[in-house]
């Protein structure tokens, strides 16, 4: 079965480098990748709800400036990647972002979301980059893949996943970090920060469940003490060379913590190597 991929895209040199991440990543996978693109239409406003029809000459106008921005980056695309496992489709929404990515993953039964973090500085109309924090908090239908800017695929020698052990796993939630350790043989590294003496009975119980969960790939444990959370794993990730970091995103949990102001600053923003946020599909 194809992977259904999407990947947001302001026509910015950041989320070109996302897209060739996504599809260098995927090379040998069969996938459907959904480009798509919010546009702003002058004399309208999001925040108002003023919502022009199409037939509306500005509408038309602004929508075929993304189509003909769609059409140069197919053909950068097929300029650089000939891969037949490979299909692209283009959507051009008057939306918000966020909206327009959750509409897209419930009408698409997308996979994957995997985008950039940093748009390019004062381009009108760019709406990447500050805003991919907000969306890994939002987008809660499926898995996402944030990239940091410039940051080049090559095969991921290690991911590390921070966790507490305070809530339980589902192999479902973690089905995109263990096809990625898969397709690359590629450990996983648990991360650690001791809160407290030892772990109480739930998080053993919880840490076992993991182990089973993890039973088919490399994985290890490692554990950090006296450590503010981010710090730990900004220490561990760059003392490691680590190639990417997974959250598990269960709210009132661990990634709700590391993700809550300023440690969003601290990790999303200045994130310096991939990272995917997994869901809990219980809510």
């Amino acid at each position: 079965m194809n992977q259904r991929i999407l990947l947001p895209t302001d026509f910015s040199k950041n989320a070109l480098n996302a897209i060739r991440y996504a599809l260098d990543m995927y090379a040998n996978q069969h996938c459907e990748f959904y480009l798509l693109n919010v546009f702003q239409v002058d004399g309208y406003s999001l925040v108002n709800m003023m919502v022009p029809e199409p037939g509306n000459s500005t509408y038309d106008a602004a929508k075929k400036v993304s189509e003909d921005q769609f059409q140069k980056l197919l053909d950068i695309l097929e300029l650089h990647n000939t891969n037949t496992k490979h299909t692209y489709h283009t959507i051009s929404s008057y939306n918000s972002l966020i909206d327009a990515i959750k509409d897209t993953i419930a009408k698409k039964d997308i996979d994957l979301v995997i985008m950039g973090t940093k748009g390019s500085t004062g381009a009108k109309g760019v709406i990447l980059g500050t805003n991919t924090v907000a969306t890994m908090e939002a987008v809660t239908d499926c898995p996402l893949l944030s990239v940091p800017e410039d940051f080049r695929f090559s095969p991921p020698l290690e991911i590390v996943f921070p966790t507490d052990f305070k809530t339980s796993y589902k192999r479902r939630e973690l089905n995109h970090l263990l096809n990625i350790s898969k397709m690359y043989e590629t450990p996983i590294r648990i991360l650690h920060i001791l809160e407290e003496h030892k772990l109480s009975k739930t998080q053993e119980l919880n840490k076992k469940l993991l182990e089973t969960i993890l039973a088919a790939t490399k994985y290890s444990f490692h554990t950090l003490t006296d450590t503010k959370v981010h710090k730990g794993i900004g220490f561990f990730t760059e003392s490691r060379d680590s190639d990417m970091i997974a959250f598990l995103n269960k709210k009132h949990s661990f990634f709700g913590i590391m993700f809550s102001k300023p440690l969003v600053k601290e990790i999303g923003y200045h994130a310096k190597i991939p990272i995917l946020v997994l869901n809990d599909y219980s809510k």
